[in-house]
């Protein structure tokens, strides 16, 4: 039986962290303030002018387009579609090329920085049911790197749990104590379980912020599959030290340990798309950045002081907790005079992605819930523009989804032109036929193609940049297999694009109609589904794919939504093999720089993993009652 003198917690030192009214400002008294960035603004202007003016000019051919016979209210509904969602589209391009001219503009970091002051932060890793040597071997590969590293700052690990099921609180305590007899001395590491868990991950982090947050400068706060390297971790720890007025620094954490198609995928577009739109939105963010909720850094003090989140009122009258609260907690800080900061050059940052399309469909539905939400938050009391937009961007991602399937059955339902249509196939008087353009003369396929180039622009904006980035291209696998490598996450995109399409607008209406009740436990570890929950999951899409490719074959429906009609058709299949392992498939294909030279801080975690596991094994976990 593992024995451990040392307690499970240290002794409490309290700190207040007050409920914000969002209907009154609030300025914490302790803060800096904020002073105006006028590079800050320049990068904005490069990033939203750009976009707007783009979509002026879109608005004015599609003007062009239906206004021979006047416009009616249809060609109106058209138009505003097209061009809401071209803004976005427009948006992401022009953030992809700001980041691509900071790149380019990089200068080195000076040899020779002013050494900082010294910080007591304590390490979060709030857990829910997970697998406890899985978490507590990448929390013992981040402590045993922050030993060996050194530094000025003093580190402390709080496994913070919320676990409901007994036998899992068993070994997740079971895994602490095993965990405390390999750490070199010295090397502290806590564990505490609620016995209830109010309010989610908001009153987990909430309940320590109260009981021991007064004993420590800052927290950096982890996800259960958060992995970061003790260089990561101490660059985050310094840029807080050196900057009085900074609350809340967001690392940009890269995707590891995919080993299925879907999830391979995501991580080579996070990895090489990603290092563009990261340093393109870290540009015009400036010190109004986000918070993702985990692997950043907060400024304790500020935290408590500000962002404590109250209930919001439903339409019914009851209370609802802020569901998606990382978003909203940055708004506080910085409406309370603290900047909120994202720094993406920062490396060793990670994070997991779901195995498989429905292990992702499920915690879409989580994210959606939450940023919804935020709609009723937008106008709290003293938040800044910035801060608002963070929070309506949020929204408009799933938000978007349903405008695009509105666009597409449009489309569809006029099909080919005045003659060759749905509409008109079962009423050649149809009085809401709008004057669709034939889609054969030269110039308008010469917008549609510009507008499918403007989907791929910045995918190849994030390749030229890969280079200024400090990885080459032989760190991917060499030119020609990066290059099949890029191609096939091309055709994956494309083919699930349109069911991800769906499945958000599925989970922006369970969330309306009050379908989606609360958190799911998210599935790390992936799988196999049967074809039974396939076929249940993908009954719109295919469906919907199916009418499609009836359409297209009997001329009524554009040949421009073949596309999309496969990819909807075969959307059970596609899901299947999303889940698939690249081994099985005998394929090396979408690796990234942390597949072909496995950094050490992943190799440790999986030693430390295996190592925690054949412990525990070993010693079968008794309760504390045994």
């Amino acid at each position: 039986m593992i024995r451990d003198t040392q307690p499970l917690t240290p002794p409490e030192q309290p700190l207040e962290m007050p409920e914000q009214d969002l209907s009154q400002a609030f300025s914490d008294r302790k803060a800096p303030g904020v002073r105006a960035n006028l590079q800050t603004r320049l990068w904005r202007v490069l990033a939203f002018v750009p976009a707007f003016l783009a979509t002026v000019a879109l608005i004015g051919v599609m003007w062009n387009w239906f206004g021979e016979d006047g416009i009616g209210a249809l060609e109106a509904l058209l138009i505003g579609l097209i061009s809401f969602n071209f803004f976005w589209i427009s948006l992401t391009l022009s953030t992809v090329a700001s980041g691509f001219a900071a790149l380019m503009r990089r200068r080195p970091q000076p040899s020779r920085q002013t050494k900082p002051d010294p910080l007591n932060v304590a390490l979060l890793m709030p857990i829910y049911n997970e697998v406890p040597w899985y978490v507590l071997g990448n929390a013992s590969a981040m402590l045993e790197e922050l030993r060996d590293r050194g530094g000025v700052h003093d580190y402390t690990l709080f496994v913070l749990s919320d676990t409901r099921d007994d036998e899992i609180a068993a070994q997740e305590e079971a895994s602490v104590l095993a965990l405390r007899e390999t750490l070199s001395p010295g090397t502290r590491l806590y564990y505490r379980r609620r016995a209830q868990n109010t309010d989610r991950k908001v009153g987990n982090i909430a309940d320590w912020t109260r009981r021991w947050g007064g004993g420590y400068d800052a927290m950096l706060v982890l996800d259960a599959d958060s992995l970061m390297t003790g260089r990561a971790i101490a660059q985050l720890t310094d840029a807080l030290a050196r900057d009085p007025s900074a609350g809340l620094i967001q690392s940009f954490p890269h995707l590891i340990g995919a080993q299925s198609v879907f999830a391979r995928a995501q991580q080579f577009a996070n990895s090489i798309y990603g290092e563009a739109l990261a340093e393109g939105l870290a540009r015009w963010s400036g010190q109004e950045g986000n918070y993702w909720g985990h692997n950043a850094i907060l400024r304790t003090a500020a935290f408590a002081a500000s962002a404590g989140l109250p209930r919001l009122r439903t339409w019914s009258g009851r209370e609802a907790l802020i569901m998606s609260h990382d978003f909203v907690e940055a708004g506080l800080m910085r409406r309370a005079g603290w900047t909120v900061r994202f720094l993406p050059r920062i490396r060793g940052s990670y994070e997991e992605t779901p195995a498989n399309l429905i292990d992702h469909i499920q915690r879409d539905r989580r994210w959606c819930q939450g940023n919804l939400q935020h709609l009723r938050i937008l106008w709290t009391r003293g938040f800044h523009a910035m801060s608002r937009f963070h929070l309506f961007h949020g929204a408009m991602g799933y938000l978007l989804s349903p405008l695009w399937f509105c666009l597409l059955l449009i489309w569809a339902l006029i099909g080919n032109g005045q003659d060759e249509n749905v509409l008109t196939y079962f009423s050649e008087a149809n009085p809401l036929m709008p004057t669709w353009p034939e889609f054969t003369e030269g110039r308008h396929v010469l917008v549609l193609l510009l507008m499918y180039a403007m989907l791929l622009a910045p995918k190849l904006l994030g390749v030229a940049a890969v280079p200024l980035t400090g990885l080459r291209y032989r760190d991917l696998g060499g030119g020609g297999r990066f290059s099949l490598s890029f191609l096939t996450e091309i055709l994956l995109s494309v083919a699930y694009a349109p069911i991800l399409m769906v499945q958000q607008m599925i989970a922006v209406f369970r969330t309306l109609f009050g379908i989606q009740k609360g958190w799911a436990v998210q599935q790390r570890d992936g799988g196999q589904y049967g074809w039974s929950t396939l076929a249940k999951c993908h009954a719109l899409e295919t469906v919907s794919g199916v009418a499609l490719m009836v359409g297209i074959l009997s001329g009524l429906v554009t040949l421009w939504l073949l596309p999309i009609a496969i990819s909807l058709a075969l959307a059970i299949p596609l899901s299947a093999l999303s889940g698939l392992s690249l081994a099985s498939l005998g394929t090396r294909h979408l690796g990234t720089a942390e597949v072909y030279r496995e950094p050490a801080i992943i190799k440790a975690a999986r030693h430390y993993r295996a190592q925690l596991k054949a412990a525990l094994d070993g010693d079968r976990v008794h309760t504390p009652a045994e």
